[in-house]
């Protein structure tokens, strides 16, 4: 007949918490290194954009875009690539921050997490626009193209931008909601201090403020600032559970 050895219960114990207190830690340590690579990288996306710019505007009326797209067509794809990264590097941070958030306010840290998860996936689905566009300008630019299949892949050309424009207003004004509840739910977590939970309310504020401006006036670039609020966001929090995953 088998039998138990009582006493290697709490041994038993203790090495089980030891096992979830190091998967802890690792969660956070690889959440935070992830969102500050990610966010300084989307500063790097936002240099190589400048750069285009820099490097001239595009030509004037609605066929401007479409006729440059080749001088330009291999910086924009190293953007949109880099772009694509950092929405990646960026969704570990999530699952970490709702992990360590359960058990203060599990409501707004479950919410805040899911919508940024759900932003993150429209931002995905809007991150390489160069694919379509590659298309669009290859037809226009062919030795056989007319003016008026110019004139209609112009028209195609601005559709699909806008499109693209859409779902990054989408993300952008998911995210920034999650970011003001997972601010709610820090200000309960004596881990991340008031502080964090209202710098991270404030920036989500300033980025869903953005958002709406530009819902009302979608040519607006008021839509970068909700960018670089959400490029903050990620570096404080990434930094803060990085510190915590050496103290904790």
């Amino acid at each position: 007949m088998p039998t138990f050895d009582r006493r290697s219960t709490p041994d038993r114990s203790a090495r089980l918490i030891r096992m979830i207190n190091t998967a802890d830690k690792s969660v956070m340590r690889w959440g935070g290194l992830a969102s500050i690579g990610g966010g300084l990288l989307l500063i790097l996306v936002f240099a190589i954009v400048i750069v285009i710019v820099l490097a001239g505007p595009d030509p004037a009326g609605p066929a401007g875009p479409i006729s440059r797209f080749p001088d330009i067509k291999p910086v924009r794809t190293v953007e949109n690539s880099l772009y694509l990264t950092v929405l990646l590097l960026w969704v570990p941070l999530f699952p970490a921050l709702q992990h360590g958030l359960a058990g203060t306010r599990p409501a707004p840290a479950l919410f805040g997490s899911a919508l940024n998860i759900l932003g993150l996936g429209v931002l995905a689905a809007g991150a390489l626009p160069h694919v379509v566009m590659v298309g669009l300008s290859d037809r226009y630019h062919a030795t056989g193209s007319s003016p008026s299949d110019q004139a209609t892949l112009v028209l195609l050309w601005e559709a699909t931008q806008g499109m693209f424009d859409a779902l990054l207003l989408t993300g952008l004004l998911a995210m920034t909601v999650g970011v003001i509840l997972l601010g709610l739910a820090m200000q309960a977590a004596p881990a991340f201090g008031e502080g964090v939970g209202r710098v991270s309310m404030l920036l989500g504020t300033a980025g869903l403020a953005a958002g709406t401006v530009t819902l009302i006036a979608p040519h607006s670039p008021a839509v970068a600032l909700g960018l670089f609020a959400l490029i903050a966001f990620h570096l404080i929090l990434g930094w803060k559970l990085y510190r915590l995953s050496r103290t904790a």
